[in-house]
């Protein structure tokens, strides 16, 4: 049977993957990004440009940018709807749309199936063949008209749709789940940027069965965003900020409230905000609680209902697994200890938990994957060496055995002809601090940088025996190792490494921060420099020094070796240059065109 995708149809951000070899892929974009912004921009000449540039041109064009749809599925106009910074229309009674300034009307699913089309393109571009089937993810609370504006959606992005999969099972299967041997009930907790749904899942060999759920559609990040938003707004001291400006503001604010869930306080920079005056707005994760805690205290009474539905206690589960971009959150996640009483299960990416189950469900209806034998656990997380010395895990401490995984990585220089993959063990977040397995080498046609794409896959099958293949993905070659000591370890080694991350934690993670932040400073100062050479007089004196003095604090945070001065005077620089990257894909669509003699 041919392939099917995966897809997560998210409210903030979309992912798609395959099953390659047996094991779930997630498709990054060209800027090597597996979430894609799910935000469309129509343009006055009825251009559609989706993902990551749509959402830069949310800036500047808020009417015509549409975002949150997902919020929108299956609603009729008239019903209660969040305020936006676009037009809704629709006869009362019937389906809801949205319009733009210059009038174009599009239903919620025609909006979703142009991102649809956006991953269907990504993911034909990574394996160079056709897609046209697809497992599409909703919400366990979604009604029957959402599942099939869902559906619909997707059939408009040219797929098959195999089947809508509540995201709770999706999830369920993510973490591995569907291998316990006992009978289990897990509680799925998911806050998306839009929607929440709580639903208890009794699993019994390898079935999963959803016996209550209960959430609300209406209710995420989102909101969250806003009341941010507007308590930055009133800090700010600037009056009538106009939708423009509403737009940039609510970008930076989004970015701010990331950068909280590792850090106590941040600054929300905006050079020449509004007539000429900056904006420079301190926020402490404090004060973000203060904001996000009514909402996120909103999720407390759904889980109850569904307790009182499943007629189980918190006490009777098994598991608790987090969902959701929002849950990255400190506050979301102690606040799901205290309902449950218990730490929530935090071993898979909640990004990216919703869209790998989603891959796993579609390899099963093809036949890609098959029921395995619950054996084993690996002692120790295994991985390869990234860009910087870093330890990439492929396979986490404790996965059941036999298991595959594996992940999808480019060419760090330009021109770059071989990928030298480096294999490790260990827990430490540096690769020089782990056990070196071995190497294998995958060689391919030389490329602009992160341009190559090359799979990587950990196999370790039933008699304990780790291999790793490396495929280029364009030319199909490939390079397979066999190593025989990655179970085989002794109980004092891996107490040993175990004990040694734990004494090193805070000064690895630190070391990592930095490394991460480093890597970033200097990709960034590189593309700068060569977007103020290209736009050359079309970018304004002001904003060129602004730039160019932001650019140099970010070197000057370089020198100093600090990971929280660097990270801020990243985004500082990143926030700053959001209109010079925009003129630069301008100039690069102009060029194209010029090439192709319509200019």
């Amino acid at each position: 049977m041919s392939d099917i995708v995966g897809i997560d149809l998210g409210t903030t951000n979309s992912l798609i993957g395959v099953m390659d070899a047996g094991f779930p892929i997630l498709i990054a974009d060209a800027e090597g990004a597996r979430l894609t912004p799910s935000v469309v921009n129509f343009s006055r000449d009825g251009e559609v440009t989706v993902g990551r540039l749509a959402e830069r041109r949310r800036v500047l064009e808020p009417e015509r940018t549409i975002f949150s749809v997902k919020r929108l599925m299956g609603l009729r106009a008239g019903e209660a709807i969040p305020e936006l910074p676009y037009a809704l229309g629709g006869e009362r009674g019937r389906a809801v749309t949205v319009r733009t300034p210059e009038g174009l009307e599009k239903r919620p699913e025609e909006v979703s199936a142009e991102i649809l089309r956006k991953l269907r393109a990504e993911a034909e571009a990574a394996f160079g063949k056709s897609f046209d089937r697809a497992v599409i993810t909703v919400p366990a609370y979604f009604n029957d008209a959402q599942r099939q504006a869902t559906k619909a959606a997707g059939e408009l992005a040219g797929f098959t749709v195999e089947r809508i999969v509540n995201e709770p099972t999706a999830a369920a299967l993510a973490y591995g789940l569907d291998k316990l041997s006992e009978r289990s009930r897990v509680a799925v907790y998911d806050l998306g940027g839009g929607t929440f749904d709580i639903s208890i899942l009794e699993l019994n060999a390898g079935v999963f069965q959803v016996v209550a759920t209960n959430g609300d559609t209406r209710l995420g990040g989102d909101d969250i965003d806003r009341a941010l938003l507007e308590a930055v707004r009133q800090k700010s001291g600037f009056a009538g900020i106009g939708p423009e400006g509403l737009a940039r503001l609510r970008e930076a604010v989004v970015g701010a409230k990331h950068r909280l869930s590792e850090a106590e306080s941040t600054r929300i920079e905006l050079p020449f905000f509004q007539d000429g005056k900056s904006l420079s707005v301190g926020v402490t994760r404090a004060e973000l609680e203060a904001l996000a805690g009514p909402v996120i205290e909103r999720t407390r009474a759904h889980c109850r209902r569904a307790f009182a539905d499943a007629d189980l206690s918190a006490a009777a589960l098994d598991e608790i697994l987090l969902v959701g971009g929002s849950t990255r959150l400190p506050l979301v996640r102690r606040l799901v200890a205290e309902i449950f009483g218990r730490e929530p299960n935090l071993t898979q990416n909640p990004d990216e938990a919703v869209a790998l189950g989603a891959t796993l469900q579609g390899g099963i209806l093809s036949g890609a994957v098959r029921n395995m034998v619950l054996l084993d656990v690996t002692p120790l997380s295994l991985g390869i060496e990234t860009f910087g010395g870093l330890m990439n895990v492929i396979i986490p401490r404790n996965s059941t055995i036999p298991v595959k995984m594996g992940e999808m990585f480019t060419n760090a220089l330009p021109n770059q002809r071989a990928m030298a993959v480096r294999i490790l063990q260990g827990e430490r977040e540096m690769a020089r601090d782990n056990w070196p397995l071995g190497e294998v080498e995958i060689e391919f046609e030389p490329a602009g940088k992160g341009q190559a794409r090359v799979g990587v896959q950990f196999a370790i099958d039933a008699d304990g025996i780790l291999r790793v293949l490396a495929r280029d993905t364009k030319t199909g070659r490939e390079r397979e190792v066999a190593i025989t000591s990655a179970v085989d370890v002794s109980d004092e080694a891996v107490e040993r490494m175990v004990a040694a991350s734990v004494e090193h934690a805070f000064d690895d993670m630190s070391e990592r921060v930095f490394t991460e932040a480093k890597l970033q400073a200097e990709e960034m100062l590189r593309a700068v420099e060569n977007a103020l050479k290209l736009v050359g007089n079309d970018l304004s004196p002001a904003d060129q020094v602004e730039i160019e003095r932001l650019a140099g604090e970010v070197r000057s945070a370089l020198a100093a070796g600090e990971a929280p001065v660097l990270k801020q005077a990243n985004a500082r620089l990143d926030t700053a240059t959001q209109e010079l990257a925009t003129m630069v894909v301008e100039k690069a669509m102009e060029e194209a065109l010029r090439r192709k003699g319509v200019l």
